[in-house]
Order: structure tokens, then sequence, then C-alpha cells
């Protein structure tokens, strides 16, 4: 039975399983729905250079090189969440002049997105503008209303957000409050209810200092001084953000609280469990935006089926790859799978790739006159047959490419026991080997897509297999490349390997 007053406390990172856990939860994102209401807001960056100093007055001088606009506040939130794959719907207040106007466009083109946004005459719609040079921020001036909307209006709002949850069953509820007075202590309170009589969970990015307007939500995501603003605790260590964590489960009928923590990355308390999350990023550009992207993800993540620790998981290292952005920026699933295999192996990650990459690479040497020669396999338990095979596919050609199959793949073709080794262990193994250029795992039972992708010039296989038997053969010969079949080095299987070990 559960100590009620026992902590257990994980330093996590992520270990060979959840890395094969998180990329399958990547892949399983696109499936997922989510509802999200809050504060829509117009973001805009006026880019350009600083050469001097203004003559009338201490102030640099910004030579304007280029203005762009984008999705903010909630906005952001649905950016990361179609850059995922999600389907999303929102609901959102605009005002009835030029930037309502402009955030209706924007968020027209956007895929797998239906807004439902209540105009409000006489509201000004929120604009940031942040002015940069050389990826730093030299101003931001913002043109807003924070006066709460008026009843009918919030009224409105809720009845569109009734509509959205029953338009996509199951979706969790998203609350983006940034404090601009459309999601009010009632509204708040009313959304959350709406939402709990579905049974849907409710993440809210909260923003003021009582969170009692948050009562019974699923997930709050704060940050460490909006938790010191809540709470009024210390947030400095990470015993002082466990207890502020704690405060407001107790206090709010809260079930989980997800503490960011920018460098020192995030603190996860749900239950009796504390997850700390190590920071996640190489070099900080601008952290605009970063929760938008944590908020996103975890919601996704909870559509998807995923428990809280692995949603902050893959949330930690999205945010990880936004920072490292300028700009309220997004986390694109190629980018998190990067830096997923990343935090595993540095050194050897160059070499693991996605397929977008991949072929990218691969126009690249051709451009230089090289051959690109393709391999793939399990290569679950890496033994002396294998290195064979790998040496001869890359005399065989100038670059080599190995498709990889996934955890789940492999489990498909050879058993609920395979493989061995998780994917990224294999992949950094294989990533280890001088005759081996890019690795690229695929989900499919076997290689086709990657090939078709890939368009190599040399495709290799075991001398075990016969021409009619090696899927991609026909479409590499069609398009003037050459099948090559490998000797096999007798002796060595990984499954005899397995067997000997069992014995």
């Amino acid at each position: 039975m559960t100590n009620p007053d026992a902590t257990i406390i994980r330093k996590t990172d992520s270990s060979a399983a959840d890395a094969s856990q998180i990329s399958a939860l990547l892949s399983r994102l696109p499936q997922a729905r989510v509802v999200c209401v809050g504060d829509l807001m117009l973001d805009r960056y006026i880019e350009g250079r600083v050469n001097r100093l203004s003559p009338e007055a201490p102030i640099p001088v910004l030579e304007v090189q280029r203005e762009q606009a984008m999705l903010g506040g909630v906005g952001n939130v649905l950016r990361n969440l179609v850059a995922l794959g999600v389907t999303a719907e929102l609901v959102a207040a605009i005002g009835v002049d030029r930037a309502g106007r402009e955030l209706a466009a924007l968020l027209a083109q956007e895929p797998h997105l239906t807004p439902r946004l209540v105009s409000i005459p006489g509201r000004q719609t929120s604009v940031k503008t942040r002015f940069l040079a050389g990826n730093q921020q030299l101003l931001r001036a913002d043109r807003e209303t924070t006066d709460a909307i008026a009843d009918a209006d919030s009224r409105s709002l809720l009845a569109d957000a009734a509509a959205a949850l029953k338009q996509v069953p199951d979706a969790p509820l998203v609350l983006s409050d940034y404090g601009k007075g459309v999601i009010d202590d009632a509204l708040a309170a009313a959304l959350i209810d709406l939402a709990r009589a579905a049974d849907r969970p409710v993440v809210v990015d909260p923003k003021g200092r009582d969170y009692g307007k948050y009562r019974g939500a699923t997930l709050l995501t704060p940050n460490r001084l909006e938790l010191a603003l809540a709470t009024g605790m210390p947030t400095e260590k990470d015993d002082e953000v466990v207890a502020a964590c704690r405060q407001l489960i107790a206090a709010h009928g809260i079930a989980a609280v997800l503490a960011t923590r920018s460098e020192r990355g995030m603190t996860l308390v749900e239950g009796d469990a504390v997850h700390h999350l190590p920071a996640r990023a190489r070099e900080v550009f601008d952290v605009s935006g970063a929760g938008d992207t944590v908020v996103a993800i975890v919601a996704a993540s909870i559509a998807a089926g995923a428990p809280l620790a692995l949603a902050a998981k893959l949330a930690n290292l999205g945010a990880g790859v936004v920072v490292g952005k300028v700009g309220t920026a997004v986390a694109h699933p190629a980018e998190i799978l990067s830096a997923l295999h990343e935090s595993e192996f540095m050194d050897a990650d160059a070499k693991v790739v996605t397929r977008q990459t991949m072929a990218e690479r691969a126009q690249t040497w051709r451009r230089r006159g090289w051959r690109v020669g393709f391999t793939n396999g399990c290569f679950d338990l890496l033994h002396p047959g294998h290195v064979s095979l790998l040496q001869q596919a890359r005399s065989a050609c100038d670059r080599l490419v190995v498709g990889l199959n996934s955890d789940a793949s492999v489990k498909r073709l050879k058993g609920a026991e395979r493989p061995i080794q998780s994917e990224t262990s294999r992949a950094a193994v294989l990533a280890s080997l001088a005759s081996v250029d890019l690795v690229v795992i695929f989900g499919e039972d076997d290689p086709l897509k990657l090939i078709d992708a890939l368009r190599p010039d040399v495709l290799v296989k075991g001398a075990d297999y016969s021409l009619s038997q090696v899927v991609g053969a026909d479409e590499v010969q069609s398009w003037g490349g050459k099948v090559v079949l490998a000797d096999i080095l007798s002796g060595h299987s990984t499954s005899d390997t397995i067997r000997r070990m069992a014995t």
C-alpha cells in the first residue's frame, strides 16, 4: 500500500527504455486531438542590424531588414500542436481591428486547425512587437486590452468550448492564460467544470497570484517565478520547488504540477512521485514561447495516451529545441527525435538522422559525384557477420546509409521478447562503425518507403536472399542503380546467440 507521506524522487534522464517509449509516442501524436482556449495575440518581429548609436539619444539605431508576424499566446500553443501533426480546435477572442483580421488570416493558413473566434467590438487585439538585432531582443512594445471581457462574450466562449469538446471526443482541454482578461475566474471555473463533466483532462498554463481559479485541473505548468508568486514560497532549490508544487496541489485540488525551471530543466510532482528533468538545450538564444511548447507537447501526449511522466520527458526535449531558436519557435518531431538520440549518445548522434535529413544529405553527396548505398536490418546484438556485411556494403559505394528497424517493428518481425537492445542503443552501435555514414530508424516492417525516399545507387543485402526476395530491388534497378548480394560470414546469428545465453 502507498504511504501517503512517502515521496519517490527520481533524477530522470532518457534511458534507453525511455528513448524507445518517447520515439513511439512521437509517432502516435498525429492521431491526437486537443481543444485550446486562451488569450490569442499577434507576435510581430522586426529584425535588423545595429551599427551605430543614435545622435539624438544614447540608444542603438536599428536598420530594419525584415518583418514578420505569427500567432502568439494560445496561438503559439496551436503552432506547436500543428508542427507535431496534432488536430486542434481553438476558442479565443479577438478585437474588431486590423490585428484581429491578421490573426484570423494566419489561423486560416494552419492545417489541422478549426478556429472558433469571438469578435469583440471596441476591444484591442493583443500585439507584441519585438525588435531584434543579431538574434538579441532590443525592445518589446505591447498593444493590448487587459480588462475582463463582458459576460455575454464569456458565455459565447464557453458555448464554443462546449461545441469544440463535443466535436472532438476524448480530446484534453488546454487553458492558455496570459492574464489578458479573457480567462477570468468565472470562465476558468466553468471551463474546468465543463471538461471534468466530459471526463477530459485539463492542462493549464497559469498566470497571476491566485490559482484558485484553476481548482480541479489535471495539470498546471507554471515557470519557477510564477510558482514562487502563486505560493509565496522560495523556488530556487529542488526541495523548495517540490514543496511549492505540493502546496498548489493541496490548496487547489490539482492532480499534478509541472514546474519549468529554465536552465535547471523541469520538475514534475504527481502523487507521491517527483521527477526532476535536467535541461536539454546546448545553447539558449530565446526563451520566448518555450512554455507554450511544453503545454502543447504535454497535452498532445496525454491525448495520445501517454502517462504524465513520459509526456514531461518529451516536453523537456521539445523545450530544449525551441530555446535554441530565435523568437516564438516550434519543435518539429524530427528535431525532437534528433535531440532524443543526442541526449543518449552525443558523439554518435551526428550519424543518426531523420528520413528528411537522410534525403537532404544524399542529395549533397550526389552533387559531389558520390554513390549512395543502402542496407537495412534489425542489427540486434551486433556480431561479426553484421560487421562483415556492412564492410562489404561500404566497399560497394562511397557513402552508406543503414536503415534500422524500430523497436516496434522488431517485435512484429522477431517476437515479443525482441529486441534485446533498444533502437537508440542499436543505432548508437551502428553509428560508431567507420563503415556506416548514416543511420535512419524506420517503423515499417520493410524498408521500401525509406528506399523510395533515399533512391540509393547501390542496394546491399546478404547472399542468403535471392534477387527476387530483396525488397526494393526492382525500384533501385528502375532508376539505374544496382543490387549487391554480400557474402555471409557463417557461424554467426543473433537468434543463436540468444539461445546459447538462455541455456
